[in-house]
């Protein structure tokens, strides 16, 4: 009796082992599609740096009817701007981790060192600002923060609003605004050019509940959307994504998507209007499906400009300082290609719409930063953040000499 109870339990426990052995296998997945072999030719061409002197100036163009002054010199690592109602700029710094505020107090159209004060610091690569009911929101690397606003411009201790985000690779710059509809948007870059990481969060546009405690990936496939906004008529919410490096002179463009809830606009493998990429590995594709497969369910871009002109920031403009043509388009910095035989970028450009509200052409705005001479290509100027001033004239910065430019229509006076 006992031997059989032995044997029946030997046996129960082979079959259990048995059954458990054949859900453990794998499903076999197959092998990527074959592709055959692609050889890019890369330039790496970084114009040489040359500081901002005033007779540069002249070297900058701008459309008829409009001129171009300094505001404001000897600002550092210059990014981001941010105007306050009251004429107060609050410009962040990521090589140096700050924040300042700068007031031209006495209305003479410049921002001397006396109107200039440091309002937060110890920052790690602080960039993108928002404001919202009193609070300024700063996005760094891994954390986004919030500090209380004072009347004279001074910002409380920061505290951490939100935390945990992708590490920042050779995208640390972040993009971020509050939304029509409550929620803080924030776009986070890749870390790499060719390949999808473990982190789903790279990559994309989050979408962050407004107490920062939740957080969703409101669109992913996007390499480095710093700069985006919703149009002011229509609610559509734009973004120009930058395209990966090495990949050649004129591939891939920089991308102007609709930027929509659950989409996937295609990074790493496809980019433009869902044109594969044949120089990224297929092999990381999810499901081991074609490159033209999966290019195919990615959302294309509604507009491309030069590859490698490095889309950094932009804004819809809806003053009146400008000609009427000008109100409710987009004002886009370009800081400049490093990886282009002909240099692309190093300029404002300038993105009408047509009478349906849908975008129609990017023309160059503000150029001449970068020039070629009998000893190579240069450049006096890495434009980056872009603002309207209360006035309604143009404001930008250049992050490598640090000046703040202003550009007014004056037409022809």
């Amino acid at each position: 009796m006992r031997l059989f109870l032995m044997t029946a339990l030997t046996a129960a426990l082979v079959v259990s082992a048995t059954s458990a052995g054949a859900q453990a296998v794998p499903t076999p997945r197959p092998l990527p599609a074959p592709e055959p072999p692609a050889t890019v030719t890369a330039t790496r061409n970084e114009p040489a740096a040359l500081a901002f002197t005033p007779d540069k100036l002249s070297r900058l163009k701008v459309p008829a009817g409009f001129e171009l002054k300094v505001m404001a010199t000897g600002l550092g690592n210059a990014r981001s701007l941010l105007v306050m109602p009251d004429g107060g700029i609050y410009l962040s710094r990521m090589k140096q981790s700050d924040m300042w505020y700068l007031k031209d107090a006495n209305g003479d159209g410049q921002i001397e060192a006396v109107e200039r004060k440091q309002v937060a610091q110890n920052m790690g690569t602080a960039h993108a600002m928002s404001v919202k009911d009193g609070k300024m929101y700063v996005a760094g690397e891994k954390n986004i923060w919030v500090m209380d606003m004072a009347k004279d411009g001074g910002l409380s201790v920061p505290r951490v609003f939100a935390t945990g985000f992708p590490d920042a690779g050779q995208h640390g710059a972040r993009g971020m605004h509050w939304g029509p509809d409550g929620f803080l948007y924030a776009a986070f870059g890749s870390t790499n050019n060719d390949s999808p990481t473990p982190n789903p969060e790279e990559a994309t546009m989050l979408r962050i509940s407004p107490d920062g405690q939740s957080r969703e990936i409101y669109s992913s496939g996007l390499r480095h959307t710093i700069g985006f906004g919703w149009h002011p008529v229509t609610g559509v919410l734009y973004g120009w994504d930058q395209g990966s490096d090495w990949h050649g002179d004129n591939i891939p463009p920089e991308e102007l998507n609709v930027i929509e809830r659950g989409k996937n606009y295609g990074w790493p493998f496809c980019y433009g209007d869902k044109n594969p990429d044949p120089y990224v590995n297929v092999s990381g594709i999810p499901g081991q499906i074609t490159k033209p497969e999966y290019c195919a369910a990615t959302t294309g871009s509604t507009l491309n400009y030069t590859a490698h002109a490095a889309a950094i920031d932009m804004i819809f403009y809806t003053g009146s300082q400008f000609p009427a043509e000008y109100r409710n388009s987009v004002f886009e910095a370009f800081r400049g290609s490093w990886n282009r035989n002909e240099p692309s970028g190093y300029e404002i450009a300038h993105l009408s719409f047509d009478a349906n509200n849908k975008p129609a052409a990017v023309t160059p705005f503000v150029t001449g930063f970068v020039y070629q001479d009998e000893d190579g290509w240069k450049q006096f100027g890495r434009v980056a953040g872009v603002a309207q001033y209360t006035d309604g004239s143009l404001l930008f910065t250049d992050d490598q000499s640090g000046v703040l430019y202003r550009v007014l229509y004056t037409g022809g006076k």
